[in-house]
């Protein structure tokens, strides 16, 4: 059981990561001038939208939380929103994060919101879709020892290392402000 598992999380995470490859090359197919430097923020646009479905179906076919009891409509309904919410506050708190770190607040805010998006599709949408709605989870998860199944220690290395691949990526960015591709 648990090697099967372990193929199933081995597989679901090749395909987020081919995604993200597709997400680089594919659209310059289809969009004229597309580059991933040129044309950032579409890449930004396309690459959590291809993230974000990917997630959502790997999800809905892999059944990684299945629960034994049948739930209504209404509350299918009521947790889809309640996601929902939460993922646009996840936004927004990473948006505030990313401007108390130094990004500017007024200049560039299309630029750090779809940032912030990224940011919380590759770590609150996974959760979220692994979890649901259900902070007490959250909690028991990301504490130090809480990680009940692989599925849950993978959400926590995947979560900590996209905050973590953030901040060490623009770390370097003050090295460089006389380069010409930071214009």
């Amino acid at each position: 059981m648990r090697e099967a598992e372990i193929r199933r999380l081995l597989a679901a995470n090749l395909l987020c990561a081919l995604s993200i490859v597709l997400a680089a090359v594919v659209p310059a197919f289809f969009l004229d001038g597309f580059s991933v430097l040129g044309t950032h923020l579409t890449w930004l646009c396309v690459c959590s939208v291809c993230v974000a479905t990917l997630n959502i179906i790997l999800h809905l076919v892999l059944k990684t939380n299945q629960s034994p009891k049948r739930r209504s409509f209404a509350y299918k309904i009521s947790r889809f929103l309640k996601c929902c919410i939460y993922f646009f506050m996840s936004c927004i708190l990473f948006h505030a994060i990313i401007v108390l770190y130094g990004a500017p607040l007024i200049e560039l805010v299309t630029e750090t919101f779809l940032f912030a998006v990224l940011l919380s599709t590759f770590t609150t949408l996974q959760c979220l879709c692994l979890l649901g709605p259900n902070i007490q989870a959250w909690i028991r998860v990301f504490s130090k020892n809480g990680a009940t199944s692989i599925w849950e220690s993978s959400l926590q290395i995947t979560s900590m290392c996209s905050i973590l691949g953030a901040w060490f990526g623009a770390f370097p960015i003050p090295l460089d402000w006389d380069r010409p591709w930071q214009v």
